[in-house]
């Protein structure tokens, strides 16, 4: 008998995370994957060259376990549980994508055109991956925490800067799709 695999429906995945929000809100805990980065960092000594690195990283240890159950956790989902692992999405999308050059589009999880070994030499993708990764770091700082912190803590926690973070987050995500993207490729 063949296992038909599928992701978990919002139903059994939604209170889920939403259990998981309400324990850490209970045990005084905040959640979110850029504080993580803080961490490491502190761990690494960068508390001896900024303020902003000096805290009590100890204390956030138990968060880093957070980064080790997400790669557990995708490495398992993509290899033992995900039946085709490209991302189901709108037709009309997939044929605007390969119009802009992403061949990989419907067919990858995510667009070889950029996140493949081969795209590292290629001076666009790369510049793009840095420059994207600046402007994510320093939103993240900018905005007190990441989209998991604010979109999946700072609302279950009612939040007003999260509820506003959020917000930011979609428009720029939008702007980015919709006036950027095309111009870029």
């Amino acid at each position: 008998m063949e296992m038909i695999l599928q992701p978990w429906p919002w139903y059994v995945s939604g209170p889920l995370i939403a259990l998981i929000m309400f324990l850490l809100i209970f045990m005084g805990k905040k959640f979110g994957m850029s504080s993580n980065l803080q961490t490491l960092c502190t761990m690494c000594g960068a508390d001896r060259k900024a303020d902003y690195f000096k805290f009590n990283w100890r204390e956030q240890r138990w968060n880093l376990i957070v980064i080790l159950g997400a790669a557990i956790g995708g490495f398992i989902a993509i290899n033992f549980l995900t039946a085709d692992p490209a991302v189901d999405i709108n037709p009309q999308t997939v044929t605007t994508l390969n119009e802009l050059g992403f061949e990989s589009s419907g067919k990858a999880y995510l667009p070889d055109e950029i996140y493949s070994l081969e795209a590292l030499t290629d001076w666009k993708a790369l510049s793009i991956l840095i420059v994207g990764g600046f402007l994510i770091g320093f939103g993240a700082r900018w905005a007190g925490g990441c989209t998991s912190g604010h979109a999946i803590f700072g609302l279950s926690d009612l939040q007003l800067p999260s509820l506003i973070a959020v917000v930011g987050f979609f428009i720029g995500g939008l702007m980015m799709i919709h006036l950027l993207f095309p111009l870029i490729f």
